[in-house]
């Protein structure tokens, strides 16, 4: 009998070099197709003293001290989940330069270890102003189509998804108590491993109630204008029409840490810079954010996140 593969010691790279170069070359695909479509590549701080509140979404916290003797005393900033609110904080100037942007950049997120996540891991973001939620969607089905090479993307709007794959309408009356989690139990067990199988798959037009920072279209029922990227049944990226008015992400904020706290988590803060830039005005545009590893990982074949990061949080 064969002897079995031995266990890498865990100071070596649980990625292959091949896998390496293959990610570096992805890289520079990524800046060539952004640089061609005249967006600016920019940078803004993994530390800030705000964060976005999200039910789902659980950051790390970081304790500024200024005394080194007394580490734990300071000011407590956060490590970004993403670029977000940085980044829609450059939009507001209203400078030429700043209209068309994107960033890749390391995110942070607490509780989030598996095969397909890493608490470290590699976002792409961007923003162009004056894209509405149509053309937000083809620049994301263009990236999908030059990234992955595997054709045009099909768009399937979030009821067509729940009622071909799971058999039920998503926007019917309530059955549960909580029912975005039952439809995110649905979502996970009946409908995502059917997305993105013989091409890449953009799913749209989700409910209202699971906006997040999403203008919602009115209509019967409103929905919430945000796009999904799905491949082999993985979730690569999470778009929006972006929302433009401070009261109602206020609103969302208040309501999210609710949902928190009835999680047994802790409240985040609700007022932030981004809320004072959206109050002295955010142009209209449309944004993105997309999983750099699992795009890695859609392109390689790759069967876990592991594969495609050099270090990974059991090996950093």
């Amino acid at each position: 009998m064969a002897p079995s593969n031995p266990v890498l010691p865990d100071f070596l790279s649980s990625a292959a070099p091949e896998m390496l170069v293959t990610r570096a070359a992805m890289l520079k695909r990524l800046r060539a197709f952004f640089d061609s479509r005249g967006f600016l590549e920019v940078e803004t701080p993994l530390l800030s003293h705000d964060v976005v509140v999200d039910r789902h979404l659980d950051p790390l916290s970081v304790t500024l001290f200024s005394d080194p003797r007394e580490p734990d005393v300071g000011d407590r900033l956060w490590l970004q989940t993403s670029p977000e609110f940085a980044m829609k904080r450059l939009l507001v100037t209203g400078a030429e330069q700043l209209q068309s942007i994107y960033q890749i950049t390391r995110a942070f997120r607490g509780g989030e270890v598996g095969s397909l996540h890493n608490p470290e891991f590699t976002m792409v973001e961007w923003y162009r102003l004056g894209d509405d939620y149509a053309t937000g969607m083809q620049l994301l089905s263009d990236l999908a189509e030059e990234m992955l090479s595997r054709g045009t993307p099909e768009r399937l709007t979030y009821r067509e998804a729940f009622q071909r794959y799971a058999g039920v309408d998503p926007f019917a009356p309530p059955s549960a108590a909580d029912h975005d989690l039952h439809l995110d139990l649905l979502l996970t067990q009946k409908v995502e491993s059917h997305l993105g199988q013989d091409r890449p798959t953009i799913l749209y037009d989700y409910p209202a109630s699971q906006s997040a920072l999403a203008r919602i279209r009115d209509g019967n029922p409103p929905v919430a204008e945000r796009f999904e990227l799905y491949v082999r049944g993985i979730e690569l990226a999470n778009g929006y029409h972006e929302l433009l008015d401070p009261a109602v992400l206020r609103e969302r904020n208040r309501v999210n840490n609710q949902l928190r706290q009835s999680d047994g988590k802790p409240v985040l803060p609700e007022e932030s810079r981004l809320l004072a830039a959206m109050d002295h005005g955010l142009p209209a545009c449309s944004g993105c954010a997309l999983g750099f590893d699992r795009l890695v990982m859609a392109a390689t074949g790759a069967k876990s996140i592991q594969e495609v990061l050099a270090f990974p949080i059991s090996r950093a």
